[in-house]
Formats: structure tokens, sequence, C-alpha cells
């Protein structure tokens, strides 16, 4: 494989060399030199490749067998670093090579600021392994076992990301995503978001709104009545609540 010079690599070790402390659990397995590098150059100190490596953990929210052959758990003298076998090593690699490209582009682009903007991992990826937001996550869910089994991955998801930045758990977001099986014509998975969404942010109008919503599309007029009049309570003055009100009392 031709090598190249990648973005940011050294700065990228530089970093992450004052700013992530490696595991301990991986000092003193260091080799003098490392095997089969492909983007980083072959006389990448070890110290830096170290930093590197741990700023890829951090940055996916992963552990070392995500790209490499080896057993979670298990001592990392276990670990065959060198072997190619682990598709993910492969995918890292063209990612650091996309992120060559794009710092690229970054420096051919007049900067908006006084410094210009950087691309780091963590830029997309946020702590998760796959860059997707919270509609793509569940998205695959649904596509792959239905609505109710993307329910309860929300509920995953959300006990183990909230007030992070992984995923946008905010009212709005919630909504959003519901939003999206409600103009698939799943009510159903709609209803099931918009319910969770009412009791994480009980004082969003629009939330009330959209249960609302769903209740006229349901053809539950009265229930469709009490949602919108719910909303308005919270939010007197808003207009498209209302004319969703005056319409299904047919005034």
């Amino acid at each position: 494989m031709t090598k190249r010079p990648v973005f940011g690599c050294v700065a990228l070790a530089a970093v992450f060399s004052t700013a992530v402390a490696a595991p301990a659990q991986a000092q003193g397995i260091w080799p003098d030199r490392a095997e089969n590098l492909q983007q980083l150059p072959e006389d990448f100190p070890p110290d830096r490749l170290r930093a590197v490596m741990t700023g890829f953990t951090r940055a996916l929210g992963v552990r070392c067998s995500h790209c490499h052959v080896g057993e979670e758990g298990q001592p990392l003298t276990t670990f065959d670093f060198v072997s190619d076998e682990n598709p993910n090593k492969d995918r890292a690699r063209a990612m650091l090579s996309m992120l060559g490209d794009i710092g690229q582009a970054l420096r051919e682009i007049e900067p908006s600021g006084e410094e210009r903007v950087n691309m780091w991992c963590h830029t997309c990826h946020n702590g998760k392994p796959r860059p997707q937001t919270l509609a793509e996550a569940l998205g695959d869910t649904y596509r792959a076992e239905g609505g109710e089994a993307t329910l309860a991955r929300f509920a995953e998801l959300r006990e183990r990301f909230y007030g992070g930045v992984q995923y946008d758990f905010t009212a709005a977001g919630v909504n959003e995503v519901g939003s999206d099986f409600y103009a698939q014509g799943d009510t159903t998975t709609a209803l099931g978001f918009f319910q969770l969404n009412v009791e994480h942010y009980p004082e969003w109008a629009e939330g009330w709104e959209s249960l609302g919503d769903v209740a006229a599309a349901q053809g539950q007029r009265e229930q469709a009545i009490r949602y919108y009049q719910q909303a308005l309570a919270l939010a007197p003055d808003h207009p498209r609540i209302q004319r969703s009100l005056d319409a299904i009392r047919g005034g």
C-alpha cells in the first residue's frame, strides 16, 4: 500500500500525548518499532503511537478489540496487533486517510475566524463507533426489528448516553424522531416516542401538540382536543396549535 502524508498525524499525537493518558494496562507492551503501519509513518515513536491509539478509543468509545485481534477482558499482551484480520482495522485506516483529505480541503477554505477549524475523529464520532444521529441509529433497529424494538433501543441508548454529546435527547430531537415515523405512516411507533417525550419533558408544548396530531390522525377526536388544550395551556399564544384545535373542533 502506498504511504502518503496524513494531515495532522503528528499534531494529533501531540494533542493526545498531552491531553490523554495511556491506559495502565497498555504500559510496557509497546515495541521499540511498530509493525504493519500503513497510514502513520513507519518510524512513528512508540509513545506517540500509544497516545494516538488511546485517542482513537476515546473518540469512538471503544476498546482495543474493536480494531485489533484479541479478546476483550484479556491482557493486551495476548492481542495480535499486527494482524489485519479484524475488518475494522482497514476501516480505521480508510477513515484516517479521509481525515487527511478533509484536512487538506480545510486548508484551502478561507477561515471564518482567526483560527482555522480542525477535524478530528471525535468531531463526528463523539464517543460512538458509528457516527450516526439518534434517528439513524434507531432507523437501523426499526428496519431490522420493527417499532417495539426501536422504542426499547431508544430506552437503552438514553439510559447509556443521556447527558453526553453522543445523541440528541432533547425534546425537539426526540420529537423529530417520532415525527419521522409519523410521516412514514407508523402512528403506533410515533405515538410511543411522543408519549415518552411528554413523560421526559411535560412542560414542552410541542410534545403535547404531537400527541394531538397522532390522536387526530387515529380518529380520536376528544383525545386530540385534550392534547391540544394541554399544549395551549403551556403555550397560549402558539398559532399553529390554536389552528389545529380549531380545525378538529370544526370551528
